[in-house]
């Protein structure tokens, strides 16, 4: 594959709109209190970790899955892809492949809907956004 035509820029900033997105749903004015008790965190464990590497290293996740939605952008689209073609890849590979296989996930560790749907309805509106982006960029 030629990497020559990424836009490296809208990969960086695919990946921070992703993580800008993650602190709003994540947080007590969305879903971060139900995720919480889905998984039956405290807020005195969550403070526990080492929040510079969690989010350090979830940042360099999202890069990762940037630059995957770009490569797939480039690879499966016409040369002029906009902004919409690019949400509709981030929404097929969010339900498809993301959404299913957290799915999976959470019935083998017995976990509930509700928690697959906060996960994987953020993962996939992550990848919409970052699509969008992507295509709007490319």
């Amino acid at each position: 594959m030629d990497f020559s035509n990424i836009n490296y820029l809208s990969v960086v900033v695919a990946a921070l709109a992703s993580f800008a997105l993650g602190s709003l749903w994540y947080s007590p004015v969305l879903f971060g209190k139900s995720w919480q008790i889905e998984l039956g965190f405290t807020d005195e464990y969550l403070k526990e970790g080492n929040m510079g590497k969690v989010f350090g290293s979830a940042f360099i996740l999202m890069i990762l899955i940037s630059f995957g939605m770009a490569m797939m952008v480039q690879g499966h689209s016409t040369d002029n892809i906009n902004w919409l073609e690019g949400m509709y890849h981030g929404l097929y590979i969010g339900f498809l492949f993301v959404g299913t296989t957290y799915g999976i996930n959470m019935l083998f560790q017995r976990r509930t809907f509700k928690l697959w749907a906060i996960d994987a309805f953020y993962q996939i509106a992550c990848l919409v956004i970052m699509g969008a982006i992507l295509g709007a960029w490319s």
